[in-house]
């Protein structure tokens, strides 16, 4: 893989929104989730490190529900900001927080030199399928966080797109007509839930655009080290498995076959990706480098 050359913008951190604007190259991201313990935290910085190495526009830290993780998630993402050559983006989420606690969260994100946000809803508190409740004095949609984000600061603002369609969503087009809104509202980049077949991908990117909307849509991946991760993984975002896909990885015994055959997999996918035209891709890294860095070695158009 070739050597990436990003650019670094004048006039302090560079924003998400102009580092796509200022090279040819796609877009390169991974996303880490904060970490529960020492021992955790020790393992995020190792797979930082090793990643910062391969140049990515940004990377970014994911924001759960809890009031300790969320402490974490604020707290590594000003480390980064601080200790690193890397961007990072925050995730923000409407989950249990009044305007006052988002418009707090977001001046000490912009204090620390972070300008650029992933704006979400959120998961509903018990998870996946439950009911959404809103705080009483909170939001209750992303496309509301891009307005507050765009009214409080000069900020880089990304959102969730979902080739499957959202999970609470009545059919494909009033998904699409969500993403359409948030862009209008301000939102600049999109970033998909996980996939792993091109055409889900491009189906959304063709719904979307019908509407008159052209906000990028990255195409967000997960590194495929065994099944039974991967069926977790799925099943906490509200993603369904292609059959194929399980088929493929169910016919090896060996853990190291199946892991070999996850890098194939994901490797053949960004290629095709990135030969339709997306305009970055973005990884779950699961606080792990080694395997995003052996399917991005395998990967010819990125650079």
């Amino acid at each position: 893989m070739v050597n990436r050359v990003l650019p670094r913008l004048p006039d302090g951190p560079a924003t998400v929104r102009e580092l796509m604007a200022s090279t040819v190259s796609p877009a390169l991201s991974f996303e880490f989730f904060p970490p529960k313990d020492d021992e955790g935290e020790a393992q995020l910085w190792r797979a930082i490190r090793e990643l910062e190495r391969l140049r990515p526009t940004y990377v970014s830290v994911t924001y759960g529900a809890g009031g300790s993780t969320r402490d974490r998630t604020i707290r590594v993402t000003e480390r980064i900001a601080a200790e690193t050559t890397l961007t990072p983006v925050a995730h923000l989420t409407c989950v249990g927080h009044s305007r006052g606690e988002l418009r707090t969260i977001i001046g000490r994100y912009a204090d620390a030199g972070v300008r650029n946000v992933l704006a979400l809803r959120g998961d509903p508190q018990g998870g996946v399928g439950k009911p959404w409740v809103p705080h009483p004095d909170g939001l209750d949609h992303a496309v509301e966080l891009v307005e507050l984000l765009r009214e409080l600061g000069d900020f880089s603002v990304g959102v969730a797109a979902f080739p499957q369609g959202h999970p609470e969503a009545t059919d494909l087009e009033a998904d699409a007509a969500a993403l359409a809104a948030k862009a209008a509202a301000g939102a600049e980049y999109a970033v998909t839930q996980l996939f792993f077949e091109a055409d889900q991908y491009l189906r959304l990117v063709d719904r979307v655009r019908r509407r008159g909307c052209e906000i990028p849509i990255i195409a967000g991946l997960m590194p495929v080290t065994s099944l039974g991760q991967l069926s977790r993984f799925a099943e906490l975002s509200g993603t369904q498995i292609p059959p194929a896909v399980v088929a493929r990885l169910e016919r090896h015994r060996d853990p190291a076959d199946v892991r070999r055959e996850g890098i194939d997999l994901l490797v053949s996918l960004c290629e095709e990706l990135l030969a339709e035209g997306a305009p970055g891709l973005h990884f779950y890294t699961l606080n792990r480098s080694e395997t995003t860095r052996e399917i991005l070695a395998g990967v010819a158009d990125v650079n």
